[in-house]
């Protein structure tokens, strides 16, 4: 069982490569999260700062942390990806050093790019670990990179870029694909028909003045803006590659359907977010008769704390309060598709000369390499690299702490 095949951009502009760079070196781009209890507390200041959010509210999302001894799992899961970029790499002859570093906690950003530079490399390509579009999950990242070349002093003597956003590259959607149909076949199996399952898409809840303005200005994406959409067109495609295969003895004859629902809202409850809350759908699908849902975590690349958490812990609770059958679909990870296909990504940039098809598998993609200005804007523009990053794009900073880990 495979995904569809790379789709044409359909009436649109095929996405412009960025001009090759020389590229000698990859930084692996975090959010970063806590390795210990007494991290807690000053990572979700790092997350918040600049709000005023008091300890004590802080404490609220620590304790989320703090039933797992303090530790996220996104730094053991960055770890191994990096490992696992660099060997992939390696098997293709592709010899370049990978680093890691983080936003919110060490190793910093900052520090990557310094260890880089003194080793001798200033021309870095960045991977992020965030595959949609929006000021938080992109453009921030991006402002980033520019921050840490003003942050070392290195100014114009190391110059770094980012691949593109990859929502719809057939790496980060296998893996999607095949959970589904494994935790179809698995319902069937319990004798449930696919008139009884529901497939819940589920991804980060922003504001909804920062989902209208994702995306490059000029193109329509409707409501939720290219945030919501590329969700969307990524759902639709899964469910289509689920549906394809449906004559598979190991999948139920027909698909069941679908929905896409938001999770780990923050914030002051007068401000809009993207709706509805994950919860309060499986709450309205158990009430409507359905038996099971199959939640599938798109906007996610690793099982970090707020997929162990908010859906795991909290999702799955509310499924068993309504006697709904409840299962998880793995976020990519390391799956081997995923990891084969970031490095797809890195070799457009690194190699572009031997690596000429660009992936995507929705009419959105391939998305540019190079945001456009105004792209993702939040708020008034701001000049990369002339003020301490901001929180403001991080859902934990309006008005309040979530667990911190957003758009990994």
């Amino acid at each position: 069982m495979s995904v569809p095949e790379s789709q044409p951009v359909d009436g649109l502009v095929p996405a412009p490569a960025a001009e090759p760079a020389g590229y000698d070196a990859v930084v692996l781009l975090g959010f970063g999260g806590p390795e210990g209890q007494d991290d807690v507390i000053p990572f979700l200041r790092n997350v918040t700062r600049g709000r005023g959010i008091p300890d004590a509210r802080l404490e609220t999302v620590a304790a989320h942390y703090r039933a797992s001894g303090g530790v996220s799992p996104v730094n053991a899961q960055n770890r191994a990806l990096r490992d696992a970029l660099q060997t992939e790499l390696a098997a293709r002859g592709t010899f370049v050093p990978v680093y890691w570093g983080n936003r919110n906690w060490a190793p910093y950003l900052r520090d990557a790019v310094t260890a880089a530079v003194d080793a001798g490399h200033t021309r870095l390509l960045a991977l992020t670990t965030s595959a949609y579009s929006s000021y938080s999950s992109c453009r921030q990242y991006r402002e980033d990179l520019a921050e840490a070349r003003c942050a070392t002093g290195l100014g114009d003597a190391v110059r770094i870029d980012a691949v593109r956003p990859y929502f719809d590259h057939p790496g980060f959607v296998a893996p999607f694909v095949l959970g589904v149909c494994s935790a179809l076949a698995d319902f069937a199996r319990q004798g449930l028909a696919p008139d009884d399952v529901h497939v819940l898409f589920t991804t980060h809840s922003i504001p909804m003045a920062d989902a209208e303005q994702s995306g490059p200005r000029g193109r329509s994406f409707g409501a939720g803006g290219a945030y919501e959409a590329q969700h969307r067109a990524v759902a639709e495609v899964v469910m289509a590659a689920v549906s394809a295969a449906a004559d598979d003895d190991t999948v139920a004859d027909a698909t069941p359907a679908w929905s896409l629902a938001f999770q780990s809202r923050s914030g002051p409850p007068e401000m809009p977010w993207l709706e509805p809350d994950v919860n309060d759908v499986i709450v309205v699908l158990a009430a409507a008769g359905t038996r099971a849902v199959v939640v599938v975590p798109i906007g996610f690349i690793s099982d970090h704390m707020e997929v162990s958490w908010d859906l795991d812990t909290e999702a799955a609770a509310t499924a068993a309060a309504h006697d709904l059958g409840f299962t998880r679909v793995s976020t990519p990870g390391l799956h081997r598709a995923f990891v084969a296909g970031l490095v797809d990504l890195l070799l457009e940039r690194l190699t572009p000369a031997t690596t000429p098809e660009r992936c995507a598998l929705t009419a959105l993609g391939p998305w540019t390499d190079a945001c456009p200005v105004g792209c993702c804007e939040k708020g008034p523009a701001r000049r990369p690299g002339t003020e301490h990053p901001s929180p403001a794009g991080n859902p934990a900073a309006q008005g309040g702490p979530s667990s911190g880990e957003v758009h990994r």
